[in-house]
């Protein structure tokens, strides 16, 4: 969420910012004006209620006054002032209350506001590419994942469709193993040499923490909820939601910056906004694996940290083999709550093309508004609103499609990269 102090005294620079995302280009100029509308209507009504409040103190005391000058007279219509003053003041409150809500509303679909070297654009064709790693594999009549799975007779959707619907897989065999041993391997690597510390967390969560995340209320049709009592629980989309709250409604201390969890969990997402895209395999399920990466600094090192979180994103790949490049994400492009997005496509020979597999972004102070996370440095009084960060190291179910289509051999078997086989018991080629 945008500091409306910072817009207050920015407006102009708001109106810049929305212009460069292209769902909010258009309404740029209005939504400001809105935001500042609401904003002064409830700085105005305060204003109001703290005079009446200053009032009805000064007419109690001179109730009191009045009283022990024996002036009943002046004391009665005093208490009358009080009365009336105090009616206005209840009635007041419940207007405050009125006034936060609509401008906490209001900014709480406002995005993220895109650092100054984020490029801009309209959609993913605007991209651009830092670096690439490997080059793409050339295989002869290369087929896709599920061409493969399901002829090694370890890969079947008409059961999993007979179970839940469309966009579910069942894995079994070597390649249920495979895609565990893929896991495996990415929180090893994290946790003993990248500094993560694994944290296993609730996969249902409170809408609030939803919110603090910004999947709610923006994304609410890209949730899966179950009903719990009276209220409601959220099956998480990511691991993000759960380790980036954990600093909620929280002042830690700077000396304990920067956090660095992982964790391994199941996904869940309705892909409300992908009907028609990927329809076939693994790509684009409701329910997936995924090891996240979640950073939580201090104002000055988030974007070191940025580079770095993306860094340990791309050794998972250079440890697997698996060709990719990296890009940032333009404006138009780029998450809701998101400053700046890195993006890291591996090579999908069956596709013949570089597909998502990470997406690493830095949220600054943004999400922290949201969930009331602060820090306060050694020998300062004023506390400071944490920066988030967010990465996914990898997505499994991915990262087992570009193993897949990548060691495909002729024969239709599929080769164990090298630092995989400790995790198969050894084993070097599935099928064949």
């Amino acid at each position: 969420m945008l500091d409306i102090k910072w817009i207050r005294e920015n407006p102009q620079a708001l109106v810049e910012a929305l212009s460069k995302r292209p769902s909010y280009a258009a309404s740029a100029r209005s939504t400001v004006d809105d935001l500042l509308a609401k904003d002064e209507a409830r700085r105005s009504h305060l204003a109001k209620l703290q005079e009446a409040q200053a009032r009805q103190n000064a007419a109690s005391k001179e109730i009191g006054k009045a009283m022990g000058q024996k002036d009943l007279a002046l004391a009665e219509r005093l208490k009358a002032e009080v009365a009336e003053v105090k009616s206005f003041i209840q009635q007041g409150e419940a207007r405050e209350r009125e006034l936060d809500k609509a401008l906490n509303d209001a900014l709480a679909v406002l995005p993220n506001v895109p650092l100054a070297e984020v490029p801009v654009g309209k959609d993913e064709h605007d991209n651009v590419e830092v670096r690439r790693v490997g080059e793409p594999r050339r295989v002869n009549a290369a087929k896709e994942h599920y061409e493969i799975g399901e002829a090694l007779g370890m890969m079947d959707f008409e059961r999993a469709a007979k179970l839940s619907g469309a966009r579910f897989t069942v894995l079994s065999g070597q390649l249920a193993r495979l895609e565990r041993a893929l896991g495996q391997f990415m929180l090893d690597l994290h946790t003993t040499e990248h500094g993560y510390t694994e944290v296993q967390v609730p996969l249902m969560v409170r809408d609030e923490v939803l919110f603090g995340t910004n999947q709610l209320p923006k994304f609410e049709e890209d949730l899966f909820f179950v009903k719990h009592g009276e209220s409601r629980l959220g099956l998480i989309p990511t691991a993000e939601v759960s380790l980036t709250n954990l600093v909620r409604e929280e002042i830690v201390s700077a000396e304990t910056l920067p956090r660095r969890y992982t964790a391994l969990t199941p996904c869940f997402r309705s892909e409300a906004g992908s009907a028609g895209r990927d329809t076939r395999g693994m790509l684009r399920q409701h329910q997936f694996y995924k090891v996240e990466l979640v950073s939580i600094t201090d104002q000055e090192s988030s974007l070191a940290e940025h580079d770095r979180m993306t860094a340990c994103a791309e050794e998972v790949l250079k440890r697997l083999g698996l060709p990719f490049r990296t890009v940032v994400l333009c404006t138009g492009d780029m998450g809701f709550g998101a400053q700046k997005t890195y993006d890291i496509e591996v090579w999908l020979p069956g596709q013949n093309a570089y597909r998502e597999i990470s997406s690493c972004s830095v949220c600054g102070d943004f999400q922290a508004r949201r969930m009331d996370a602060r820090y306060r440095a050694e020998g300062e009084k004023q506390t400071r609103f944490v920066h988030t960060l967010n990465g996914s190291g990898v997505a499994v179910g991915r990262a087992l499609i570009a193993v897949i289509e990548n060691y495909q051999n002729d024969d239709g078997s599929i080769s164990v990269p090298d630092v995989l086989r400790p995790y198969m018991g050894g084993l070097e080629r599935i099928g064949g």
